[in-house]
């Protein structure tokens, strides 16, 4: 069950090509290698793959395998650790509902005082 957002308004899913580019720069910099060494490497252009790492490109099947084996990466794997940040996305993304509505009391709201705290159950 799901109440209301806190904020009022919800936050849009994430895209699977701002995910995946996220993912592919995440494991470039961690490997401490250039935009133009991989793009070099992948036979692709530096201005495409950094659209690409950008989210601002579908990148084709092909283009993500020369990729992934310019990186030395399985894409398997980075499928894999795409899925597991679309999955830490949505729980951030969760919203927070209060205990008295999703059992359905009513009850007045107490005024709000300076250090007051509030306990949050998932």
């Amino acid at each position: 069950m799901q109440g209301p957002a806190v904020s009022g308004e919800e936050e849009p899913r994430p895209l699977l090509r701002t995910m995946l580019g996220d993912v592919l720069r995440r494991n470039r910099r961690e490997q401490r290698r250039t935009l133009e060494d991989v793009a070099r490497a992948a036979k692709v252009s530096m201005p495409y793959l950094s659209e690409v790492e950008r989210g601002r490109k579908e990148a084709s099947s092909e283009v993500l395998a020369a990729v992934c084996d310019a990186l030395r990466v399985e894409l398997s794997d980075v499928l894999a650790e795409v899925g597991r940040d679309l999955a830490a996305d949505r729980v951030r993304r969760e919203r927070v509902i209060r205990l008295d509505v999703a059992l359905g009391r009513r009850t007045a709201r107490p005024a709000r005082r300076s250090g007051d705290t509030y306990c949050l159950a998932a």
